[in-house]
């Protein structure tokens, strides 16, 4: 994967919420939730920053001890993932993208943690009902504001 490349998380399909070192993630798309823990959910708010995959893995690098290589692979193992499930999507280079600045300050070799492959684990259990709920019939303005289907459009 280019280090290049920067995603940026697919709303309004998709939200999120972090708690503590955890992210849970609901896809209003597919009806699934997901959650990310402690590595993978530095990683979704490195992201969400609009960092490119080379920042990120720079980032992770400064707070986790561990080998480069190891990092950069679970890194782009977990990208992959997360765009195979159509939460992340990528960002248009040609656009003027305004980064968020996420500052990491390096940690001295005794504060870092040792890195951890993320744990990125997906939930099915709620699919029907999350398919159910009417958010799935507005438009990007959210709530209360209803879709106007394509076929009522040409009336």
């Amino acid at each position: 994967m280019s280090l290049l490349r920067r995603f940026r998380i697919n709303k309004p399909t998709v939200v999120h919420e972090t708690f503590g070192k955890e992210v849970v993630i609901i896809s209003f798309e597919s009806g699934n939730y997901y959650s990310l823990d402690k590595t993978g959910a530095d990683i979704w708010n490195f992201i969400e920053s609009v960092a490119t995959v080379g920042e990120i893995i720079e980032r992770v690098t400064l707070l986790y001890e561990g080998s480069r290589e190891v990092i950069e692979h679970e890194v782009n193992k977990l990208i992959d993932e997360l765009e195979t499930e159509n939460l992340i999507i990528p960002e248009d280079s040609e656009k003027n993208i305004q980064v968020d600045t996420l500052q990491v300050e390096p940690n001295s070799e005794t504060d870092r943690y040792t890195f951890e492959s993320p744990r990125f684990q997906k939930y099915t259990d709620v699919q029907e009902l999350l398919l159910l709920d009417p958010i799935h019939e507005v438009n990007e303005t959210g709530w209360p504001n209803m879709k106007i289907e394509s076929s009522l459009k040409q009336e």
